[in-house]
């Protein structure tokens, strides 16, 4: 704990001074605008903004800015070249942190691979996965895709949900989804649930035969060169993972899984996930416009900036952890941190209003290019507080971890759940990770060494 406090008190003492982008010498023109490879090593191919269309002042300006607003990781990648890094990049890159949301597209990912292995049916109810006698008829007959979706129909209490994953309790958070009751029939509205992504995991897990960091570590990460310690990745009390968040892991990394995603699932001369599951996980759901398989799509969503280009699609993560990819520009940019956004309107201003930091830096960034891509939208205009802060909470889901309520499973609670055999509170943890990062001199600690 000493560490983590520490190295956030010397983040804090960082001068943000200009970030560090490299400086060419000639303006390239779109026809000579260098293109890079992946790397599955510890560094990235680098290039100097001039030679895929940018400006090197204009761009260490938008990474000075986004530095001064809590942005501890920022990188920018032009066709696949990275062209710019904030001012705290190399205290932060290599350590483990957490994606929050962001990780329910990296199980999106997962479920596409097993698809593309004919291992998992995106159309099939969950009944064809689950052991017999597990959840009732209505919630086994719900999809694959209505989970990838988020239209479950599951009841929806973000923090009660989550808060159970923070402080290591649940003892069966896929048995505890089917306990959830559902406010609306399986594909009919979106309702942002946690535990409905942590029922995809172990349906995942139930359709390739293994655990599911097992799969992901042969065959998503191992293939990018991330190594099984560089991350943390939290399972309950029963052994499963976690799918809706909780997969620690450093920027440096979290960047290999946005530039995968950014080339169309293809990394070298491998296709690791198809090209055509990821065409369907960033177009927007039956039920929500700006939502697919797990993936934001679309400017105005989450914490996407309005004016930004109609192709734009995102990972995104609470206190935004994002991954935003533009393919009509082949641009993606990755950033980490905490908040940053400023609201004239306090605390609820700032949890509804995220898009602020995110329109502002992007303004910034478009400046830059030789060729403004868009026109300036102007300064971001703040819209009035509609936060309901009912949604965050529920209160039965919390007591379900208990065993009480009308959203408890029968038989399943802190103490025991069916037959599972539970470890102990914490006793997944790793030693060094405490709910945002993973520091420490502990060898079982995630970390690049």
């Amino acid at each position: 704990m000493g560490r983590f406090y520490g190295f956030l008190a010397g983040i804090a003492a960082v001068s943000l001074v200009a970030g560090s982008v490299f400086a060419g010498s000639a303006q390239a023109t779109s026809a000579e605008q260098r293109t890079c490879g992946v790397s599955s090593g510890r560094e990235p191919e680098r290039a100097a903004p001039e030679q895929v269309g940018l400006d090197s002042q204009r761009l260490a300006e938008a990474m000075a800015f986004a530095g001064e607003r809590n942005r501890l990781n920022v990188q920018v990648f032009r066709h696949n070249c990275l062209i710019g890094e904030g001012p705290t990049n190399d205290q932060t890159g290599n350590v483990a942190w957490n994606i929050w949301s962001a990780t329910k597209s990296v199980v999106s990912v997962l479920a596409g691979m097993a698809w593309d292995q004919g291992k998992l049916d995106i159309d099939a109810p969950i009944d064809r996965y689950l052991p017999p006698g597990l959840g009732d008829e209505v919630h086994r007959s719900i999809t694959v895709e209505n989970l990838l979706t988020e239209s479950s129909g599951m009841q929806v209490g973000v923090l009660t949900e989550g808060i159970t994953g923070v402080i290591p309790i649940d003892p069966n958070s896929a048995v505890q989804a089917l306990g959830v009751p559902l406010n609306d029939p399986p594909g009919t509205a979106f309702s942002y649930s946690q535990r409905n992504v942590d029922l995809l995991a172990y349906v995942i897990e139930l359709a390739v035969g293994e655990p599911l960091q097992q799969f992901a570590q042969r065959e998503l990460f191992d293939p990018l060169g991330i190594a099984r310690g560089d991350y943390y990745w939290a399972r309950d009390r029963s052994g499963h993972t976690y799918g809706y968040a909780h997969l620690m892991i450093p920027p440096n990394d979290f960047a290999k899984l946005g530039l995968l995603v950014s080339n169309n699932g293809r990394w070298g001369t491998k296709q690791l996930v198809s090209q055509e599951y990821l065409r369907q996980a960033r177009e927007p759901s039956a039920t929500n416009s700006c939502y697919g398989y797990l993936f934001w799509t679309g400017p105005g969503c989450a914490e996407t900036a309005t004016f930004l280009p109609p192709d734009v699609y995102a990972m995104s993560g609470l206190g935004m952890q994002d991954v935003f990819i533009i393919p009509s520009l082949d641009l993606t940019v990755v950033w980490t941190g905490v908040y940053g956004n400023v609201s004239s309107q306090g605390l609820s201003g700032i949890v509804q209003n995220i898009a602020e930091l995110p329109y502002e830096f992007f303004r910034r960034l478009f400046a830059a290019f030789d060729e403004r891509p868009l026109p300036d939208p102007g300064p971001y205009i703040e819209p009035p507080v509609r936060l309901d802060a009912s949604r965050f909470v529920d209160n039965n889901i919390l007591l379900a971890v208990f065993g009480i309520g009308p959203a408890a499973y029968p038989g399943c609670n802190v103490f025991a759940c069916l037959n599972y055999p539970l470890a102990p509170p914490f006793a997944d943890t790793a030693p060094g990770c405490v709910i945002l990062v993973c520091l420490g001199p502990d060898p079982r600690t995630p970390g690049i060494r």
